[in-house]
């Protein structure tokens, strides 16, 4: 094998083939031919990508691989690492976008010429879009962790500084914090350069190969997917925030057109990120704006100073002629709370998703900081602390929308500083999302709404509170479904279900109107509030809507439940004529789909992702029409919003690959158009070879399932291959397939039934409970 090629582990050959992991490492069984580990572990071993793409190709499970496929794997088997290799691509896209000429000319080189030109033109770029002390992409030098170099083993360098004036006459520097408290763990500038020539040989092949990317998707959405591939591909190490929940908070954040802004002569709006993770907050605000951000994670920190330079303007043409970049972000590393790289910043807008549940915040070490305003937050209660630093991070006027726990809204240890941000005014609104919206998945987060208090202007008297837990999608099937549990609790939390379209339009519209809104939102007295609890959670001042729309939508409810019974009934299946059991001839999915009888794909697309709707697993196993969201402005952080979508045809088979349930869904013309989702598999039979009913209802079988699924400690994942079917004339086909179409009917009008019959059953305990259904 070359020095240095690309390696690739077990899950890559699956995502590369389309299968599960189980599938790999039964070829590395079954077939002695399946080439060797070149790496990694005994448990993890790593693979040549040449050698795994011939085998594929041999073996008939592999026609192709994308160019995005080949270029992350390239990525993810960097001899330097995946966060390395990241960062020399974000350089390369910078050039490659900002001086297309000079790439040309330097990507028409040898490899070796390649790479010891590409380190001034990256100098020259990241220059011109991070400032002249850039400080984010590694060269020589001490190297901290993914190729950012800091200047001393307890330096915390700035991603990047920009030695001049910042917008709105603020100057941005390591200055101690007003009161002294920070002077001495302040971040210490230290000067980055752009990969040397010697760090840039191994990674040329990926930089020509990320190019030819870009020339298709454009530089920002090559980064986008490859950042996002690695965030997925370690995702116990990364708190991500969604988009589209992003660009929620960025717009509730956004001044009114209208607005006779306080600071007239800045030319753009300020925009902190405090807790910047991976930038999602900042990439998701609009209009021009001046962009900072703190991260305590170096690597991170660079990752996310290249993400904000590529989501950026290109070049602008000059009075002169002349291309000049755009204004790039301002990044820096350190822990925020303890060394504050902004003390003297007074922003415009602060966005902020700061870590939950943390106990070493400094509570003691910071007793005496200026920024407790409002009192010193408990050691329990750091989400209170990154309160109290975005609101001494605004200017007067300004907006400040953070992420938080429900917990924040009610601990007793928080009652007192609840109380303080009340009575002066500062806390705006608190309002509580879907569960699934954020990490944590399983529990609705709440977004609190902050203003700073202006001089001689009276506190506002009241604070909105709205509750958005009733937006989260279509209802789960009351019974459960099959393969879930009574109560239709869906893998995430249901983070696929949210509509996002219907939450953003309540959100919105409960905090521009600050009007009440039955079961939505109410605009409450803060001396309602002031208690001896200062409990500010929604839905202890919310009356959640009854279950069936009230008592006065019961009749209805009652009357389809009555037509739905009564086209069950009509539907119910004939007495069974006993038989011994027929012993056929079989064959497999696998060999069909090798004779060409079929075809088979793997879903990758998440709702949002696409511009048609997308059937996800949760739609397969309750039998929910495909789930339907916009396109989200910004791909999602999992990578997987860049494949191509596979689109459902009249006729296809779809199949749930996890959980173990024996369920598959045939594609009619309301549902055909539509992507196919993550953790399903499609079979598009021939259908001169095979009728879709008899497939879909022989691969339901019990036994069929059991032997061509795997099990792991927790879950099992279906091998769709392995799944028989009996060999019959076409002709006998279609006589199955007629009686499985009616069960399938039969089926639905059950599921209907269950779920109108839930409604009404929970609407008259409700009605009954509230005195609005009398018992008589």
């Amino acid at each position: 094998m070359p020095e240095n090629a690309t390696e690739v582990t077990a899950a890559g050959i699956a995502r590369l083939a389309g299968v599960g992991r189980a599938a790999v490492s039964n070829w590395r069984r079954r077939y002695a031919d399946f080439p060797q580990p070149v790496g990694g572990t005994g448990a993890s071993p790593s693979f040549a990508l040449s050698e795994v793409e011939q085998w594929l190709r041999d073996q008939g499970k592999l026609a192709e691989v994308p160019l995005r496929e080949r270029v992350w794997q390239a990525v993810a088997g960097h001899p330097a690492g995946a966060g390395r290799a990241l960062v020399h691509v974000g350089c390369a896209l910078l050039l490659v976008r900002d001086r297309p000429t000079a790439w040309l000319e330097l990507a028409g080189a040898p490899d070796e010429r390649m790479a010891a030109l590409l380190p001034q033109a990256m100098e020259h770029v990241l220059t011109a879009r991070l400032g002249p002390e850039a400080d984010g992409v590694h060269a020589a030098g001490a190297q901290g962790s993914g190729g950012v170099h800091t200047a001393g083993a307890q330096a915390l360098g700035d991603v990047h500084t920009a030695g001049t004036q910042e917008p709105g006459g603020v100057r941005a520097t390591g200055a101690p914090h007003p009161g002294g408290v920070h002077g001495a763990s302040a971040p210490e500038p230290a000067r980055v350069h752009a990969p040397t020539a010697q760090d840039l040989l191994p990674s040329v092949p990926l930089l020509r190969a990320a190019a030819e990317l870009a020339a298709g998707i454009g530089a920002g959405q090559a980064f986008e997917f490859l950042l996002g591939r690695q965030l997925d591909a370690n995702p116990r190490q990364y708190t991500l925030t969604p988009p589209q929940l992003a660009e929620l908070m960025a717009e509730i954040a956004e001044p009114p057109k209208d607005t006779d802004r306080a600071a007239r002569e800045q030319p753009v709006r300020s925009v902190l990120d405090p807790a910047a993770g991976t930038g999602a907050l900042l990439r998701a605000v609009g209009g021009p704006a001046a962009l900072y951000a703190q991260e305590a994670d170096p690597a991170l920190a660079a990752l996310t100073a290249l993400r904000l330079a590529l989501a950026g303007e290109g070049p602008r043409r000059a009075a002169d002629g002349t291309h000049r970049a755009a204004p790039g972000p301002t990044v820096r590393t350190g822990d925020t709370l303890r060394a504050d790289a902004f003390p003297e910043l007074a922003a415009d807008t602060v966005l902020c998703h700061p870590p939950f549940n943390e106990r070493t915040w400094g509570h003691d070490e910071l007793a005496y900081d200026p920024r407790w305003e409002y009192g010193l937050p408990a050691r329990t209660e750091s989400e209170l602390a990154w309160v109290q630093h975005a609101l001494a991070r605004l200017r007067d006027g300004g907006t400040a929308v953070l992420l938080m726990p429900p917990a924040a809204a009610s601990r007793r240890s928080g009652r007192r500083i609840r109380a303080g941000l009340l009575r002066r005014g500062a806390l705006r609104a608190v309002i509580a999302l879907p569960a699934g919206a954020a990490p944590p998945y399983g529990i609705p987060l709440h977004l609190w709404i902050l203003c700073k208090p202006e001089p001689g202007v009276r506190p506002a008297a009241d604070l909105l509170l709205a509750d958005t837990a009733g937006l989260s999608g279509p209802a789960p099937d009351a019974s459960g479904g099959p393969g879930r549990p009574p109560g239709g609790k869906t893998p995430g939390g249901g983070r696929e279900r949210i509509d996002w379209p219907a939450v953003r339009s309540a959100v919105l519209g409960a905090w521009r109107d600050r009007a009440d809104a039955e079961g939505v939102s109410r605009v409450v007295p803060v001396i309602e509030l002031l208690d001896d609890d200062v409990d500010l959670a929604p839905a202890r001042h919310l009356p959640r809507p009854a279950s069936g729309g009230g008592a006065s939508g019961l009749g209805e409810v009652r009357e389809r439940l009555t037509e739905t019974l009564r086209l069950a009934s009509g539907l119910v299946p004939p007495a069974a004529d006993p038989a011994a059991p027929a012993h056929r001839p079989l064959t497999t999915v696998g060999e069909l789909a090798r004779a060409g009888a079929l075809f088979l794909h793997s879903g990758t697309a998440v709702p949002g992702s696409a511009a048609v709707p997308v059937l996800t697993e949760h739609d397969v196993l309750t039998g929910a029409a495909p789930t339907s969201l916009p396109p989200a402005g910004q791909e999602d952080p999992g990578g997987a919003a860049a494949d191509d979508p596979v689109l459902l045809q009249p006729g296809d088979v779809v199949v749930p690959v996890l959980g173990g349930s024996t369920t598959a869904r045939v594609v009619d013309a309301s549902t055909a158009g539509a992507a196919l989702g993550r953790n399903l598999q499609l079979l598009r039979p021939d259908p001169a070879a095979v009728d879709c009913w008899f497939l879909a209802g022989f691969l339901r079988g019990t036994a069929n399932h059991r032997q061509a699924s795997s099990y792991a400690s927790t879950a099992a994942r279906l091998d769709a291959r392995r799944l028989h079917l009996p060999r019959m004339p076409l002709a006998e086909q279609q006589r199955y397939g007629e009686r499985f179409r009616q069960l399938a009917a039969f089926e639905d009008a059950l599921r209907t039934a269950g779920r109108l019959g839930g409604q009404l059953v929970q609407g008259m305990y409700d009605g009954l409970a509230d005195g609005t259904v009398t018992p008589g």
